[in-house]
């Protein structure tokens, strides 16, 4: 079976085929392309410098999801300070559909 190793947003991703992943988002097309950092198949593996050459992974947008809510407080005792903020990130879900 064939891996690769992806980049997209920073972050790198070891993927095969029919894997489901959560990247940040990339735009509204319904289908996306990475360059891939690594290739294997059983014993063989290329490595790119810094991508492999003629190597792309495909992939399809699921959906739009967004993570969980992440909060950060600021308080301090005895003064009235306390601050509280709250975020989500937006995520898009791709299936990979081929590694060539």
């Amino acid at each position: 079976m064939k891996h690769a190793v992806i980049q997209t947003g920073n972050k790198q991703f070891i993927v095969k085929k029919g894997d489901v992943i959560d990247i940040e988002l990339t735009g509204n097309d319904k289908s996306i392309s990475f360059e891939a950092l690594l290739v294997t198949e059983g014993k063989d593996t290329k490595v790119g410098a810094p991508f492999v050459k003629d190597a792309k992974v495909k992939a399809k947008i699921l959906d739009e999801i967004r993570q969980d809510k992440v909060t950060s407080i600021r308080y301090k005792a005895k003064k009235r300070v306390n601050k509280k903020r709250g975020h989500r990130q937006r995520q898009q879900r791709v299936e990979i559909t081929s590694i060539g």
